[in-house]
């Protein structure tokens, strides 16, 4: 890679040669993913919450007889807007966290989950999670800090070659892909061969 220097030497003996390569499975890590530790959002969901309230008290507000004329229909106007923010924030809250299920157990079969488990980076790995979605639901804070944490985790190929892991090759996957694919008609070819001597 450019600015990275000579790739290392296994077999140097220098005394400040660097660190040799931990080899990851191709195949990623086996098993499930260990049980989520975080809490929810809990500051998506308070204001859910509060938008909730604000539309219920709003809309106990129109029940009122004495309210009529523009009164009335400004105050119809606020709670449909509270009613939409309530709405919005519950399919946010959800959202969030049927993505961060699903991406969690998707970080937690990649190779890199091997290291993760042996250094018990557990929480880290919930945090990524918690902010890449919070990032994917629009917020550019939250996708710095996910690409911050991507780095440390090993999410990317610079990162890997800094914390010095290799995915180990897949030797069977690479040799179907070498070999050429058989085509319909060459196997029949070779029956009626077989089939006429």
């Amino acid at each position: 890679m450019a600015g990275m220097g000579p790739a290392p030497n296994p077999n140097s003996r220098r005394r400040n040669a660097t660190l040799p390569m931990t080899l990851l499975p191709a195949a990623g890590r086996p098993g499930d993913a260990p049980r989520w530790p975080l809490l929810d959002d809990v500051a998506l969901t308070a204001r859910r919450d509060a938008a909730r309230r604000q539309a219920d008290e709003l809309e106990l507000q129109l029940t009122e007889p004495e309210l009529t004329g523009r009164r009335r229909t400004a105050l119809q106007k606020k709670a449909d807007a509270a009613v939409t923010e309530a709405n919005i924030l519950t399919k946010k809250v959800e959202a969030q966290s049927a993505v961060e299920a699903e991406l969690w157990a998707e970080l937690w079969r990649l190779p890199q989950a091997v290291m993760w488990e042996r250094h018990g980076w557990i929480r880290e790995v919930a945090q990524y999670v918690r902010w890449k979605v919070a990032a994917e639901l629009g917020d550019l804070d939250a996708s710095k800090e996910s690409r911050m944490l991507a780095d440390r985790l090993g999410l990317n190929p610079l990162a890997m070659l800094r914390l010095r892991w290799e995915v180990s090759s897949d030797e069977v996957a690479e040799a179907r892909a070498a070999r050429p694919a058989r085509r319909a008609g060459d196997v029949r070819s070779r029956l009626r061969a077989v089939g006429d001597e």
